[in-house]
């Protein structure tokens, strides 16, 4: 697999990009913002679906970029694309946002641009905050930044549940960690 890291916005969040050699597709994960950028990094490849971690304005600003483009994420945050004040984009980010054309859940496997993505609940930065697995590899979002873990004092945010979801996590050897902030940040 290749993996491409556009770090985009004010934040500094981590846009993934995964395809296959030889595929002229690809997944995007957590869109934040400047989708031309995101768009030249795919260097002509076909975006086949966006996975989003969770649903605040920093990961989801840059929908509106990939029209008609699949759509996934947890039911338990699509209220953040709805709602301006639960997804922050009333701090001066409003966008329009698409609705999910697929919802993900904890064990779901998918198959996408020739990539099989396993989907692990990790709630506590937000109701409905998720890792993607490919292989040894782990797409953290916001439950983990690099050298720190996501906030827990947004609405929905749990301390509770972030701790069981770190403890989740770390138990998962031999994954290499890609968090939703740290530019080109790499935990192993």
């Amino acid at each position: 697999m290749q993996l491409d890291i556009v770090v985009v916005g004010e934040l500094e969040n981590n846009v993934y990009i995964l395809s296959q050699p030889g595929r002229d597709d690809a997944i995007v994960v957590d869109p934040g913002s400047e989708g031309e950028r995101i768009k030249e990094a795919l260097g002509g490849k076909k975006v086949a679906a966006i996975l989003l971690t969770h649903g605040h304005w920093d990961h989801t600003g840059a929908l509106q970029d990939f029209p008609g483009v699949p759509l996934y994420m947890h039911e338990r945050d699509k209220m953040m694309l709805e709602d301006d004040f639960l997804g922050f984009a009333h701090r001066g980010h409003q966008q329009p946002r698409p609705k999910p054309t697929h919802f993900v859940r904890e064990g779901d496997e998918l198959a996408l641009a020739g990539l099989a993505i396993q989907v692990l609940h990790t709630p506590g930065h937000s109701p409905g905050s998720v890792c993607y697995r490919v292989g040894d590899t782990l797409l953290t979002g916001d439950t983990l930044f690099l050298n720190d873990y996501g906030r827990t004092d947004l609405p929905g945010g749990s301390q509770t549940q972030m701790r069981a979801s770190l403890r989740r996590l770390f138990t998962l050897h031999g994954c290499t960690y890609y968090p939703g902030h740290g530019p080109g940040g790499i935990i192993k």
